[in-house]
């Protein structure tokens, strides 16, 4: 049973700690529900509890399907501005 409880409490302060340098580094603008400050200090008060409602509630959601796109690169040919700078 003590390892089980251990391994909670691991398991809590992981995500509170993840939790917590997330929002931390999350701009103003993307942050829901709540003002940034406001979720560091969910985060800090109720620990793994905290981290989870900023997982879930707070945390901005990932545009296209979970991974980063790179900007498109458009060739000089195919760009209307640069074609219009000639």
């Amino acid at each position: 049973m003590i390892k089980v409880d251990a391994f909670i409490l691991i398991i809590s302060i992981i995500i509170q700690l993840y939790s917590l340098f997330d929002c931390a580094r999350t701009e103003q603008e993307q942050v829901r529900r709540l003002p940034k400050w406001a979720w560091l200090i969910v985060v800090l008060l109720f620990g793994g509890f905290g981290g989870l409602l900023w997982l879930l509630a707070g945390r901005p959601k990932s545009q296209g399907g979970g991974r980063s796109r790179k900007p498109r690169i458009v060739p000089p040919d195919d760009d209307p501005d640069f074609l219009r700078k000639l």
